[in-house]
This record gives C-alpha cells, sequence and structure tokens, in this order.
C-alpha cells in the first residue's frame, strides 16, 4: 500500500494587517483542516518584492496559539481577579447593550467611551467602531499615541501627507534613515536601500539614539543625543548655506520664508550642534557634504519624530533639510514620511461620518490614565467615564503613565468590554471579554501608510470557537442599542466595494482579482514639481504652527512657544541631578508594541526585560552586566536587567519592548515611566522622552 501524502497547501493572498508602515502582501499557506502554514512576503508586489520580517512569516504560531480567547467571558469576583464564567455572545452583547444604557442614563452619552487603535489597520474592522460612536453620541477620541507629532511636523512644511514613491530608494545616490529602525520596525525600507547599495553604490545613512540594527548595516551612522534631530538638520542646512549647496533657484520657486531662514542659520554651526547631539564637528561637516554633493538624497523620515515632545519642530526641520538641497526635484531625492493623502478615502459608510455631532467632546487616547482617574480638565469638563468598549489596542500595557492607567481601570463604577484575541492585561480587568478573529478569518481592505497601495485582505480560514469579527461586535451593539445604519445591514465585503466605488478606487472585485491597487500619483505630483500642498504652493520654511492644516481638536502645550524656523527646541524632559539620564522605550525587533509577546518564538528571541546602559556609565553605578536594576522618576520605578551598551551615549537608557507588566517582577512595565503630558503644538505622547534615575536592584 502506498503511503499516503498529504495534499501540497493552497497559497493564497492576503495582507499583513499590524500596525506597521509596510503593509506587507503576502502569500499564505492554507492547509486542510483550517490551518495555515509558512507566510511569506508576495514577490510580484512592486513594494513588498518577497521580503516580510520574522514574526510575520511566523504566523502560525500566533493564529493557531493554544491560548487564544475562544469563548465570552464575564467576570466574577474583584477586577483583575481572573475570575470568569463562560457565556454565549448573545448573552454577552445584551449585557454589554444594558450596561452602556444604563451609564448613558445616568451621566449622558459622552459616558460611554469607545476606545480603540491599530491592532488591525484594516479599514472595516478598525475604523466601524466610530459608526457606533457617532450614532450614539459618544465621546470622541482624539488618536495620538503614535502619529501625531510627526504627521504635523511634516505637514508644516509640505501641506500634505505625501511625497516621493518610497521605491526610489533603490535608484536613489544616498538614502538618510532618520529617526526609525527599519530593521525592527520595517524591514522593506531597508530592502530598498540595499537594493540601491547593491545595484548603483547607494550610500545609507542612519541617525538615531542608539546603535541599532539599522545603524549597524549604514555607511554613515549618526549617533544623536534623544530630541537634538534639529540642532543637526540646522547645522547641515548652515553649512548647505556655507558651502554653495543650498539650491537658491529652487528655493527661489518653492519656498517661503528662505531670507529669514538663512540669517536664523547664521549662528547655527557644526560647533553649535556638536555641543547639542554629541556628534562631532567632523561628522557633522561629513553628513552635511555627503548630503550638500549628492543631489539625489532621499530622506526617509520615520516615527522617531513622534516620540519626543519637540518632534513636530524636529520632523519640519528635517523636512525642510531636502528643500534647501532642492532634493525633491529629482527621481531618488525628497523626503518621504508617510503616503496618507494619496488614497482618497470617503469613509462615510465605515465610520458613520453623516452622523457626527460636533458639540460632541473629543478625548485624547493618550491621557487614559487621567480620563479614567476623573481629571477635570483631561474630561474636557464634562462627565466621567463609566463604559467603555476596547478594540485593537491593549492601553493596560501600552499607553503612558501606567500607574494612572491602572487605577483607572480598577474602579468598580467602570464598566469594560474589551473584544481581543488573547488574555491581556486590559482584557484581565475588563468586565466582559469577547473573543476575536484574526486577518486571515475574515474580510477587508487595507490601505499601505509607508507605501501606495491599497490591498485586499480576504478571510483564508474559519475563526475558531466563537470568535467574532469586529463588524460582528458593532452591528450586534447597533442592533440592542436601536441604532438603525446602512453599513449595519452590509457585510465587510459590501462595505469595502461601497467605499472603493464612492473613493473613484474601483470596486471589490476587481481588487480581489488583482489583489492590490497601485495608488502612486506621478512623479510631478508625489515631488511637489508643480507646488506644494499649501495655497501659495511652496514649503513653509517659517510655520505659523496654529495654522498647519492637520485635524485637532485644539492647540495643547507650550504651542504659543514653538519656533517658526527650523530649531532645536528645549521643551524635552531634560535630565537633572535626581534623574541623571534620558530613558528611551525603543521598539524590539520579534514585538510590535504589545503583539507577538504571546508568542514562544518572540519571547525567546527578546529573552526578558532589560534597559541598555553605557558600561561607564554602569560601572559608576557599581552596577554588572545582567544586574537586577531599578529604574524611576516622578512616575514611579521599574525593575529589570542592565545590558551593557558602548552603543548608547552616556547618560541615555534605551529599553526595547513593551514587554507586559506581568514580565516584570513588580509587576510594572516601562510605561510606568513615560507621561501622558500632550505635546505641543497639538498633542502626541512622547514615549522616548523620559528622565529617569538607575540603581542596583
Amino acid at each position: 500500500m502506498n503511503a499516503h501524502v498529504a495534499p501540497p497547501p493552497l497559497v493564497l493572498p492576503s495582507v499583513c494587517p499590524h500596525d506597521c508602515p509596510s503593509t506587507c502582501a503576502l502569500d499564505v499557506e492554507v492547509h486542510p483542516g483550517n490551518r495555515i502554514g509558512r507566510v511569506r512576503g508576495a514577490p510580484d508586489n512592486s513594494y513588498t518584492d518577497g521580503v516580510i520580517c520574522a514574526k510575520v512569516a511566523r504566523y502560525a504560531e500566533r493564529i493557531h496559539h493554544p491560548d487564544r480567547l475562544l469563548k465570552p467571558l464575564v467576570r466574577r469576583g474583584a477586577k483583575g481577579g481572573g475570575g470568569w464564567i463562560e457565556a454565549s455572545n448573545e448573552a454577552a452583547l445584551d449585557l454589554i447593550a444594558e450596561k452602556f444604557l444604563a451609564a448613558e442614563a445616568r451621566h449622558g452619552s459622552e459616558a460611554v467611551w469607545p476606545y480603540f487603535y491599530a491592532g488591525t489597520m484594516g479599514l472595516v474592522m478598525r475604523d466601524g467602531i466610530n459608526r457606533l460612536r457617532h450614532a450614539k453620541r459618544y465621546s470622541g477620541q482624539y488618536s495620538t499615541i503614535c502619529t501625531t507629532l510627526a504627521w504635523t511636523g511634516y505637514i508644516a512644511g509640505t501641506g500634505r501627507l505625501a511625497g516621493p514613491d518610497p521605491r526610489e530608494m533603490a535608484l536613489s545616490d544616498c538614502v538618510v534613515i532618520w529617526g526609525t529602525n527599519p530593521v525592527h520596525t520595517q524591514v522593506n525600507v531597508m530592502a530598498h536601500a540595499v537594493k540601491g547599495r547593491r545595484a548603483r553604490g547607494t550610500k545609507i545613512v542612519a541617525i538615531d539614539i542608539y546603535m541599532n540594527d539599522t545603524m549597524k548595516q549604514a555607511d554613515m551612522a549618526l549617533l544623536v543625543k534623544p530630541g537634538t534631530d534639529a540642532a543637526l538638520a540646522c547645522a547641515v542646512m548652515h553649512v548647505a548655506f556655507r558651502d554653495g549647496h543650498a539650491d537658491r533657484a529652487y528655493l527661489a520657486s518653492h519656498a517661503s520664508g528662505v531670507a529669514e531662514l538663512e540669517a536664523h542659520l547664521k549662528p547655527r554651526t557644526p560647533e553649535w550642534a556638536s555641543a547639542i547631539t554629541g556628534l562631532s564637528v567632523a561628522e557633522i561637516e561629513a553628513f552635511a557634504a555627503l548630503v550638500g554633493t549628492t543631489p539625489k538624497t532621499y530622506f526617509r523620515l520615520g516615527y522617531g519624530f513622534a516620540r519626543q515632545r519637540n518632534g513636530a519642530i524636529a520632523m519640519h526641520a528635517a523636512t525642510s533639510v531636502a528643500t534647501v538641497l532642492g532634493s525633491w526635484q529629482r527621481e531618488g531625492g525628497g523626503a518621504f514620511h508617510n503616503n496618507g493623502a494619496i488614497f482618497g478615502w470617503k469613509k462615510t459608510l465605515i465610520e458613520g461620518l453623516d452622523l457626527i455631532d460636533r458639540s460632541i467632546r473629543v478625548l485624547d487616547q493618550s491621557r487614559i490614565g487621567p480620563i479614567l482617574e476623573g481629571d477635570p480638565e483631561a474630561l474636557k469638563g464634562g462627565p466621567p467615564v463609566t463604559a467603555m468598549l476596547i478594540q485593537n489596542t491593549n492601553p493596560v500595557s501600552v499607553a503612558p503613565e501606567q500607574e494612572r492607567v491602572k487605577r483607572g481601570f480598577a474602579r468598580e463604577d467602570l464598566f469594560v468590554a474589551v473584544h481581543e484575541q488573547f488574555m491581556t492585561e486590559t482584557a484581565a480587568m475588563a468586565d466582559v471579554v469577547l473573543p476575536a478573529t484574526m486577518f486571515l478569518e475574515h474580510d477587508d481592505v487595507y490601505q499601505a501608510g509607508g507605501q501606495q497601495h491599497i490591498l485586499w485582505g480576504g478571510k483564508l480560514v474559519d475563526p475558531p470557537g466563537a470568535c467574532l469579527t469586529n463588524h460582528e461586535v458593532i452591528v450586534g451593539l447597533s442592533r440592542r442599542l436601536g441604532i438603525e445604519h446602512t453599513a449595519n445591514a452590509m457585510t465587510p465585503k459590501e462595505i469595502v466595494d461601497w467605499t472603493l466605488k464612492a473613493s473613484n478606487r474601483g470596486d471589490v472585485e476587481a481588487l480581489i482579482a488583482n489583489k492590490w491597487l497601485d495608488c502612486q500619483p506621478d512623479f510631478d505630483t508625489a515631488h511637489y514639481t508643480r507646488g506644494f500642498g499649501h495655497r501659495d504652493g511652496r514649503f513653509a520654511l517659517m510655520v505659523d504652527w496654529a495654522k498647519v492644516p492637520v485635524p485637532k481638536p485644539e492647540l495643547v502645550g507650550p504651542w504659543a512657544d514653538a519656533p517658526s524656523l527650523p530649531d532645536q527646541w528645549d521643551v524635552i524632559e531634560t535630565a537633572d541631578a535626581a534623574h541623571p539620564f534620558r530613558l528611551a522605550t525603543s521598539p524590539a525587533r520579534s514585538f510590535l508594541n504589545s503583539s507577538f509577546t504571546e508568542t514562544p518564538s518572540s519571547k525567546k528571541k527578546e529573552g526578558r526585560p532589560e534597559v541598555m546602559i553605557h558600561p561607564e556609565d554602569a560601572a559608576a553605578r557599581g552596577i554588572a552586566d545582567g544586574d537586577r536594576v531599578k529604574l524611576g522618576n516622578a512616575r514611579g520605578v521599574v525593575t529589570l536587567h542592565a545590558r551593557h551598551f558602548d552603543g548608547v551615549r552616556r547618560g541615555v537608557l534605551i529599553a526595547e519592548a513593551i514587554w507586559p507588566n506581568a514580565a516584570h517582577e513588580d509587576g510594572k512595565g516601562i510605561n510606568t515611566l513615560t507621561g501622558a503630558d500632550a505635546a505641543a503644538p497639538v498633542g502626541g505622547a512622547a514615549f522616548h522622552d523620559n528622565r529617569a534615575w538607575i540603581r542596583r536592584a
């Protein structure tokens, strides 16, 4: 008898749903028995080009993880105590609706706060929660936890969130990777830069605050102190004007504020910037000479700018370098951050935009701790939040000022429903937990921020147990809450079809047949040759921060003091005698925020919670490599292990990864130390901008 030979798996297209600008096109092995195998990058997608990160390649261990939530759970006993009883989806949704109606009856509709973020980047599954919000006039959400500062700084100059085709990195003569560690966080950036290096000798420059894996692969690695990027940018522009590398003809036709900038930069010499950044004068001069004499220089600017209190000003300064040099004019040149403005979405059906009541308060996502603790300013003078639905995010791990967040979630008068894939630390504090599907178990459409494709991600396998899609939860609650809306009677595929047609992007059948749609604008549009996005068509070297065209409920922080011209703005949390270190909480290679912290291979690769410290700083404090140490500031104290690392500047600490609080021996994670104050000019959480002390435990 012949041995049974298993049939080869089907290989079907999909798209990575995670909070990463790459939004990789995937080829997924689908095996009999409703299981997936290896996940690979799609070689026929011109941006993904067959390359994906290792953690997504191993996705089978996540989707088939034995600890996935499979049944609804209702709390019994103390919050966070681990006492649960199983329920049906119908009963769980009934209870959530009952509690929402009770909260509304007692304090008004704004007492209910639907809370979400980017655990999935699918438009239907991520953003459909807003339809529930708008229909019921629940409190709004201002999403500040990731992008706000960086987007504001980029748009301040360009007037639009879009830039040169990121595939042009392979056609550049110099790629400057600034404020991002793509080897960890968006591997395709590095892949395209390296493609250029191999094909045409492209020089790769990396600028960051520690010698991470991207810095190690660069031809020129510039190790700056945290929060000093603008000083470097100013010195580079100073040299450009001094040495004749500034493209004066381009500036005359495409920029405003040129004379003011040149005069302003006169004292901002390499010597001045050296004292601020920690770089040598020679390093600054060499970088300025390289980009000044390399017309096809592509500045790839990352989200590190969004993690410092002066990040918007620093992003604008870095983007201004490309303008002073005239880099935008050439293929393989310019400055790119995100392509969000190119897609032209009409999301009325997904989000219920036809139902918005502008009088309803909008609460700052990053200030969830103060909000749940009843801070009147954070609550905008309105009622307390007493009921929440949470999808696609894990604030008890990832939000700043963790001690306040945890105290807020411990309130007995706060009802929380969490829709999740695993028993996260937020789910553990909930009153009701609903099991959620993963991306291969539902239909959705995806927009790439770091590239230019709209991609279809169809259902490839059935969800396990009683898992619900985000859309099913929103529809189920809407029915119980008396909401009638067209989208609630439609499937996700039908909503995608309507949205594509309304956005002039074809229809869903064409998208499924083609797998993706390349939306990259033509060269002149992407490179702003016919003018930038501001009304005068010019890049704004001098900025009125109150008038930057970004969505914002209000101006916050010391925005009125923000420099109008590129400059080093000292609003960062500087070290002092009691807190002699600057602490950054940088992303790990094998985790993505708090996702993948449950997968065995990722946990094995990351090891344990550690903090990198310069060996000389460690020796001065009697801290041996591997010692248990405590880090602290006014917000709290955490315990982890020291790792000696000479790839940081003295006085700087780097703690990679958002480990669960429970992975720390005292139950306090690294975001215990990060601040929730809203950074100027329009808000944002400055996760890499913290003063701290360190000592042996």
